[in-house]
């Protein structure tokens, strides 16, 4: 797990309860793993109490279960939630991207390009927690453009729940770098104004949930 910095404003309890999620959204750490507080609390530098009650946040969103006397364990997500989930990812996020190639503005391209880099840069460095993070920004942003604050709060909890936990495998292979070159394919379409390109090549993206993302091959070739 990486030790980041506190965002702005953010505390104690969130940081931790961020770290962790995106390890374990990542796969690196893996469901079945025991985390107990006092050792999370020395991996971050703080006390208790922060570790505690991020535990807790994280339970209530399914991605840890307690187990009595000895902290917490990662949950797993079944094969047929990830499916359930990439379904309903596929109904909503392709059409938006066709939506907004419609009316794509041009001058936010060099900020979004900007974030593309950021996460062919954690592709490549191997930084998951950087990778993820600069993953969502970049998504949730395009969405943004759309001004449908409930359609950007859904795909970023459908995201949230998606375990991927593929990545950690992905790190030594070129796959990871095909996934994240992915992105600025996408601001190609948006910037050209090609909603169909776009809506294919978001399809396909989405689809390596249940392809690399969690562990299966798919063809490599790119589409879109």
């Amino acid at each position: 797990m990486s030790d980041r910095r506190l965002e702005p404003g953010e505390s104690l309890r969130v940081r931790v309860a961020r770290m962790l999620s995106l390890a374990i959204i990542s796969g690196e750490l893996a469901p079945g793993t025991l985390l107990t507080v006092p050792r999370v609390a020395e991996r971050f530098a703080v006390s208790a109490t922060p570790v505690r009650e991020a535990m807790l946040d994280l339970e209530k969103r399914g991605f840890v279960e307690t187990v009595r006397n000895k902290g917490f364990r990662v949950t797993a997500v079944s094969d047929e939630l990830l499916q359930d989930i990439v379904e309903i990812r596929l109904l909503l996020e392709p059409p938006a991207m066709a939506r907004v190639a419609g009316a794509f503005p041009a001058g936010r391209l060099a900020d979004f390009r900007a974030q593309a880099d950021a996460i062919v840069a954690g592709a490549r460095s191997g930084d998951l927690p950087a990778y993820l993070l600069a993953d969502q920004a970049f998504h949730l942003e395009l969405t943004a453009l759309l001004g449908n604050d409930v359609l950007v709060e859904t795909i970023a909890d459908l995201r949230e729940r998606t375990r991927l936990v593929g990545l950690v495998s992905m790190v030594e292979s070129s796959r990871l770098h095909v996934s994240a070159d992915e992105h600025h394919r996408l601001l190609d379409h948006l910037a050209a104004g090609d909603a169909d390109a776009a809506e294919a090549l978001m399809r396909q993206h989405i689809r390596h949930a249940i392809g690399w993302w969690a562990g299966r091959a798919e063809d490599p070739r790119p589409r879109g």
